[in-house]
């Protein structure tokens, strides 16, 4: 079936290509007749009369044929989104049947040159690029060079051409249809954000086919540590691993969810109703909840593969297998311990602490941005100053440095540090350092002794690992680091993409592997509020009255986008087994992606299975921060800039962030009353432990689906930073319609 398909798009294009390259043909030679010939000018209508009557079959063919493609792209024979080529492909059908076809003066105008060689020009490159692509891995240079490079000229003057062509019609279409008049002058007036919109596009297409070119003459990288397994053709796809993990997680308690998920045919836009409903089975009972997760977990262990030396093995095997393991190095800070020390939240232009702190909690939680049991954890750390001594505890950072991890407020309460991160010397200078400018011990993974090292350059560059190639290694350094000891293991590591799935399957193995033989170790992770939770009913509460609060705009574009903005963010409950109502909030971004939520999503699973087994667990949300990775995406950053307009969202900067949800951790390890804390008395089921302290930032209580949003509060932040722009739009519409009043309408001028 891919033999043919390929077969059939490599004819299409090779027509198309003879079909654009013939209209090439004609005009220049009706060019070459009007200039070199020695005849009349080409912008005389003479010379465009010549032209029409010679290209008009072959140019009505070739554009004509175009409408393939709309086939194409509905039956997904292309990756083009049928969305993005209707509007190309319709245009050019419209100028072409609708304007030039119908009108006498556009036969007879100049730009009927300049828009045919225009179109010519480009397509004749493009259909080429094409069927060398399905024929050859790599297109020659020159091809992908005019594929790529001719629209910077070619769009303006092909636009030119266009516009001309129109403006020759619309004295014909006033005299016979004010109707056809109308839509003429709507034509022209689409051009203008359509023009640079369709500029733009092509260059971020050039940009991308660009990378994708330097890309593909580098040599494939060799496979080593954690991967993705191979599929049937060879390649190491994500999409099969993601979804079969969530296939497998719910097979043995609901077939039929099970087999939903793997028929899922465009899992990357289709994934997030599986997150869903893999949550709600959870919250049917516990043992729904603990066999998801294993199940889950086992596929995936049983699926990534651990490649070392040229040796594949499965992932599981791996860690029980391979020995080996690291040098301790320990780093003592210089700074004394604090005396009368106040938790401290930096917040604005303002560093919260005592009463001010208490008081911000309270506004905080008044305004629905976290939920009472956060203020409540976060007030008690601040109201019991013994709790802040950490020495006596060890906790174990995997991705140390990570923006929003807890290290230095870790270090300035004196904590025990067991650092890991990359085996990078600028890494290590930087650790170090915090390291020796606090009240805390930093504990790290060394390649040589530490007496051996003896400048700091050398410690530098003998400190760390790497997560993804020594992942075995490092589990057996942590079964032996500081024996005996309650070592809290935070799981912190983040990185784009696919490669955010490999480096939490690193982490999980490590973890796996310290909980099975530390049985007094802990767990922590920080989630993110863009996923799915069982929530309190007090939350579910808070969202149904912000939705029958909301505001006018906010109804009206809810209504007019025909439920694809702003859905409600009330769920039906789950009843469990035991007659439980749970209330679910699904906070997924699509945008995200898969990846993404398959990382989270073990994370979730690891912490559920070893809350239940025992062991100390602080999971809680932290809110939307304002960190660099997600303010690279300028989509993700311009969203960020409008969600404060749909209460109670707040988003947090990264010094915020750090406060807060290092103040929840030490809650969870200081207060037998925590979530956390497995022997709490408080019933819970494994599910409930996200709920603990949720700094969530709106999104459990808000009116909307977060995934609902974010079009609109890009809108709304790009509304307000191009105020000027707008206000100039404005202007110029508000005149537009005194010109409309004093004169009368437009066909009449």
């Amino acid at each position: 079936m891919a033999g043919l398909k390929s077969l059939y798009l490599i004819a299409y294009n090779a027509v198309a290509f003879a079909a654009w390259s013939y209209v090439l043909s004609l005009t220049f030679q009706a060019i070459a007749l009007h200039t070199v010939g020695g005849g009349s000018s080409i912008t005389g209508a003479a010379a465009a009369n010549d032209l029409w009557a010679t290209v008009n079959g072959p140019l009505k063919f070739a554009q004509t044929l175009a409408l393939l493609e709309l086939v194409h792209s509905f039956l997904r024979l292309v990756p083009s989104p049928l969305a993005s080529a209707l509007p190309q492909v319709a245009s050019r059908l419209i100028l072409l049947w609708g304007f030039t076809n119908t009108s006498v003066a556009a036969q007879s105008h100049w730009s009927l040159y300049l828009m045919v060689a225009s179109w010519a020009l480009v397509e004749v490159p493009r259909y080429l690029f094409y069927v060398l692509n399905l024929l050859f891995s790599t297109v020659p240079l020159p091809v992908f060079f005019l594929r790529y490079n001719l629209f910077m000229v070619l769009y303006p003057t092909g636009i030119t051409g266009e516009l001309f062509q129109v403006f020759r019609t619309m004295p014909a279409l006033k005299e016979t249809s004010l109707l056809a008049w109308y839509g003429a002058l709507v034509w022209v007036l689409l051009y203008i954000p359509g023009s640079p919109y369709m500029y733009i596009h092509m260059l971020k297409q050039k940009r991308s086919a660009a990378t994708k070119r330097n890309q593909g003459t580098r040599p494939t990288p060799t496979a080593n540590g954690i991967e993705f397994p191979k599929d049937n053709k060879g390649e190491r796809s994500t999409t099969v691993i993601n979804q079969g993990a969530f296939v497998a997680s719910v097979a043995q308690v609901d077939a039929r969810a099970a087999e939903e998920a793997k028929k899922t045919r465009n899992w990357r836009f289709g994934y997030t109703k599986h997150v869903v409903r893999n949550v709600e089975l959870s919250a049917k009972s516990k043992d729904n909840c603990l066999k998801i997760a294993q199940a889950g977990l086992d596929y995936l262990h049983n699926s990534f593969e651990f490649v070392r030396m040229g040796k594949t093995t499965k992932l599981s095997e791996a860690m029980n297998t391979i020995t080996g393991s690291f040098h301790t190095g320990v780093i003592k800070g210089t700074k004394p311990k604090p005396t009368n020390v106040e938790y401290e939240v930096p917040y604005l232009d303002k560093t919260l602490k005592g009463k001010e702190l208490l008081d911000q909690l309270d506004k905080w939680a008044a305004y629905g941005t976290i939920d009472p049991e956060c203020r409540d954890a976060i007030a008690s750390v601040a109201k019991h100053p013994e709790w802040l001594d950490l020495s006596d505890k060890y906790f174990v950072l995997l991705g140390a440095g990570s923006a929003m991890g807890p290290l230095l407020v870790l270090l300035a309460h004196g904590a025990n540090v067991v650092a890991v991160d990359l085996d990078r010397a600028p890494v290590w200078e930087r650790l170090i350092g915090l390291a020796r400018n606090s009240p805390g011990r930093l504990i790290f993974p060394l390649k040589k002794p530490q007496d051996t090292l003896k400048t700091d350059a050398d410690l530098f560059a003998n400190s760390g690992c790497n997560l993804f190639t020594q992942t075995p290694e490092i589990k057996n350094w942590l079964l032996e680091v500081e024996p005996g000891k309650e070592l809290i293991i935070g799981g912190y590591a983040y990185m784009d993409a696919a490669l955010f799935v490999k480096v939490a399957m690193a982490m999980d193995a490590i973890i796996q592997g310290v909980l099975a033989k530390r049985p007094n170790a802990g767990l922590a992770f920080l989630c993110s509020p863009t996923d799915v939770f069982v929530t309190s009913e007090d939350s579910r509460k808070a969202a149904v009255k912000s939705f029958s609060q909301a505001t006018w705009w906010q109804r009206l574009i809810s209504g007019l986008s025909g439920g694809r903005f702003l859905v409600s963010n009330v769920r039906p409950q789950v009843t469990s087994v035991d007659n439980k109502k749970y209330s679910i909030v699904d906070g997924l971004v699509v945008a995200q992606g898969p990846n993404y939520a398959l990382a989270k999503r073990l994370q979730h699973w690891r912490c559920m299975l070893a809350w239940s087994q025992g062991h100390l667990v602080s999971t809680n949300i932290a809110p939307s921060t304002a960190t660099r990775s997600v303010v690279s995406n300028t989509q993700f950053a311009a969203a960020y800039g409008g969600m404060p307009h749909f209460k109670p969202m707040e988003i947090m900067y990264q010094e915020t962030s750090n406060a807060v949800m290092g103040a929840i951790l030490i809650h969870d390890v200081r207060d037998p009353k925590a979530f956390a804390n497995p022997q709490n008395g408080l019933n819970l089921a494994p599910v409930d432990i996200f709920r603990g302290a949720p700094f969530h930032g709106g999104i459990w209580r808000m009116a909307y689906k977060m995934n609902s949003i974010g079009e609109i509060a890009a809108s709304i932040f790009y509304l307000k930073q191009y105020k000027i722009a707008v206000v100039g739009v404005l202007g110029g519409l508000a005149a537009l319609v005194g010109t409309l009043v004093s004169k009368g309408a437009p066909h009449t001028w």
